[in-house]
Parts: C-alpha cells; structure tokens; sequence
C-alpha cells in the first residue's frame, strides 16, 4: 500500500517495521483479511452479551449491595437492572450508539433463564452449578485497575479516592448505610480505613460498570453493521471504534449510592472525570498490557524473580497472554471463554468446527480469537491517541509524519517481549 507516510519518509526500521507502515497507513496491528474480520467481528458479539450483564451488575454492587457484609446474593440481578435502559441503546438513549433494546439482550435473559443446562430451574440452583454468567471476570478486571491505578499516568480518578473530599463523601455514605446497626457502626469507628478502601473498591466497580455500558451496544452494532454487510475491512472496524471513542469521551464517571431512598454522591458527576481518560486508558493499560501472574502460573516470591519489581513492568493481560495454559480452571480469562461459548454467531461456531481438534478445544479457539479482536481494539486506542495528540496520518509536513512514527514506534516497542502476541497474530495459522 502506498501513501503518502511511505513517500515522504525513509521505510521504519523497526522490528515491526510493516505493521508500523501498515498504522501509517490507517490500519490496525491485526492484518486486514476477511478471516480475520469474520472472527473479531463474531466474537465482539459473543462478547458484548455477557458484558450486558456484567456492566449491570458491576453498577448495581456499586450503588444498591455497596457494603453489605454478607453479599451472597450480589450476582442475582433484581429485575430493576435488568430493566435499567442502557444510556447509548434504545429510542431515549442519550447518544444511540446500538440501534437494538435498551434493556438487557434477549440472548442473555434466555440465558439467565435455563442456562447451559437448557432447564427452567430456581437461580439458586443454576448459581451453585456455577451455570451462570461468570461475574468473577469483570471483578478480577476491576482488581487489575483498581490495583494498577496509581501508576498509569491516566487522568485524576485514582489520585481523588485519597482526597479529604472523597473520604468526606465516603463518610457520610457510610454512617447513612449502617444507621441503626451499632455493631457495623463501631467496627467503623475502630477500622474506618477498611471500610473506606471498601468503598474505593467500589468506586472502580462503578468505573468499570459505566465503561462497559458503553462498550456492549458498540460491539452489538459493529456485529449488526457485519451482518449487513456494512463493515466490511479490519480498518473499517477499527476506525468505527476510533469514532466511538471520540464520539463518547466525555461521558461522566461517577459513584452514586443508593441507600433507602436517598442518593449519595461519593464521586459526584460535577467533578468532571470523563469516560476517556479515567476509565477506557486506565481499563486497557491494566487489563490488556498488565493485570497480574494468575495464581499457579507464576511464583509470588521474592527470591524467584518471575513477576517484575516496578508494577509498570507488568505483561500478563490479554496481549501476552499464551491462550493454551490461560485455559484452565480458576484462571479469569477462562471464564470470559466460558461465558462467550454460550452467545458464539453461528458462523464463528462453524468456522471453529472447521479448525477445532474437537468441541472441548472451542475456548481454546474463541480465546485465541478474543486475543486477536483485543490487539484491533488496542489499534483503535493507538490510533486514537495519535489522533488526539499528534497529526494526521496524511499530513503534507514530514516532519510531523516522523512524530508520528516514534509515536507509533514507541507504542510497538511494548510488544517486543518474547511474550508479546503481536508476531503471532500475524499468521492466520496461529490457532
């Protein structure tokens, strides 16, 4: 492909020269062909169902159970956010992102009804037979970002939890939670910093569930845009990711309670913390670069020297993760695979069939697909970023075409750890 980067600068000499050529050119780190399409497309839709319950969810822990000792029942959605109308789906959204429902997808409340077991038996029961959708996911996301938060670089939210303000705030939701129970209210009197870092916690359950609330009507509209033969380019989804990104910046960041009828605004709106920086770049530098070694993978000691000493150094998420090893019980992203195989399009189904050593080796496949539809999105970030920060793609001045490049050349250089994926999503044999 030739343009106009290509005709005004020397060829990169980076180890990943051609894929920075191919981003100066408008692409994405993902080669574009229609495999590739096909499969990032059906596994945003696979994705986006599970994350419709996940987002709900992660809100109603942050504003409804918020401190309850004993949450047993805090995966059980009341009808209430089931019904809660998504703010950028449906005909009142405040931006319709998804022109599908506003309220939770038909394929997840099916789901919810007779789950894997296909049998219209008490939640009880499908939740003890873990046939359920895997909330332990998204809180383990919540985790990454809420532990990484100090050190990204990203926005003011995680600097603002340890503010007067915020514990002020936190304070009084606190002492309205547990009027009337003087055993609560005295193990706050004696331990008032466990209770707060509670309420931090939950404050980046809020942070994650208005995250994803933008995220699932985007992917439902991009596998819609697929199935009618709108989208039809790796770089035609990245950039409808890129658009969304911008069209959706500035959505406030928030944690609201909700305690007998009253509203308590622990992070009020007014504080003016956007949807962009404090939220989608916290998200994907601790969830797609950093998370953290999944227990029984890495040693935890000191005098080992398996995990890194700077949190920064930090390369377990999805964009390094080796998909085969990750497939295994107890591991988070496992039970991501697990919730995405229930709501797989049917030609993502069939093209696994076609690929797959057998049924059992579907999450292994789905996972390696959801590894490659994470490296399109982290390439709209990229291309984002470049966007909001430095020039054009086609800019006439070569100089700010080199800013460009370093920018882009800086932002591969995190994937030449032996671990990184990058390499391998190049080869449409990676399976």
């Amino acid at each position: 492909m030739t343009t106009a980067t290509s005709t005004k600068l020397p060829p990169s000499t980076h180890e990943f020269a051609d894929i920075i050529h191919r981003l100066e050119a408008g692409g994405a780190m993902l080669p574009d062909n229609p495999e590739n399409l096909m499969q990032i497309i059906g596994i945003y839709k696979a994705y986006a169902v599970p994350m419709d319950f996940y987002w709900r969810d992660l809100l109603y822990i942050a504003q409804e159970v918020f401190l309850e000792p004993f949450n047993f029942f805090k995966y059980f959605l009341p009808k209430e956010y089931l019904e809660l109308h998504n703010h950028y789906a449906g005909d009142d959204a405040d931006l319709r992102i998804w022109r599908g429902e506003a309220t939770a997808h038909p394929e997840l409340l099916a789901f919810m009804e007779k789950g894997e077991l296909n049998q219209k038996i008490p939640r009880l029961f499908h939740h003890w037979l873990h046939d359920r959708v895997n909330m332990e996911f998204a809180e383990a996301c919540m985790r990454a970002m809420y532990w990484h938060g100090r050190d990204m670089g990203w926005g003011k939210f995680d600097a603002y939890l340890d503010s007067d303000e915020y514990k002020a705030n936190a304070d009084v939701a606190i002492k309205a939670y547990f009027k009337g129970n003087p055993v609560m209210l005295g193990l706050y009197k004696l331990f008032p910093e466990m209770f707060l870092e509670q309420v931090r916690q939950l404050s980046y359950y809020s942070n994650l569930g208005l995250f994803w609330e933008v995220m699932a009507p985007v992917f439902f509209e991009m596998s819609d845009l697929y199935d009618e033969g709108k989208l039809t380019s790796v770089p035609e989804a990245m950039n409808f990711l890129v658009n969304g990104i911008f069209a959706i910046a500035g959505r406030p960041i928030y944690h609201h309670v909700h305690i007998r009828g009253e509203v308590y605004e622990i992070i009020p709106k007014s504080k003016g913390f956007t949807w962009l920086y404090e939220a989608a770049l916290p998200y994907v530098e601790a969830v797609f670069y950093r998370t953290a070694p999944f227990r029984g993978t890495k040693s935890y000691n000191a005098q080992a020297k398996q995990v890194p000493d700077e949190q920064k150094d930090f390369h377990y998420g999805i964009l390094y993760a080796d998909v085969f090893p990750v497939g295994t019980a107890g591991i988070p992203p496992t039970l991501l695979m697990q919730d995405m195989l229930h709501f797989l399009p049917p030609y993502l189904v069939d093209y696994y069939r076609q690929h797959c050593r057998g049924e059992d080796d579907m999450l292994i496949q789905l996972g390696i697909t959801f590894q490659r539809s994470m490296y399109c999105v982290t390439s709209a970030v990229i291309q984002a970023l470049r966007t909001a920060l430095l020039y054009p793609l086609d800019d006439p001045n070569p100089k700010h075409l080199m800013a460009n490049r370093r920018f882009f050349e800086s932002q591969l250089d995190r994937f030449k750890r032996p671990e990184a994926r990058l390499r391998d999503i190049q080869r449409q044999d990676y399976r």
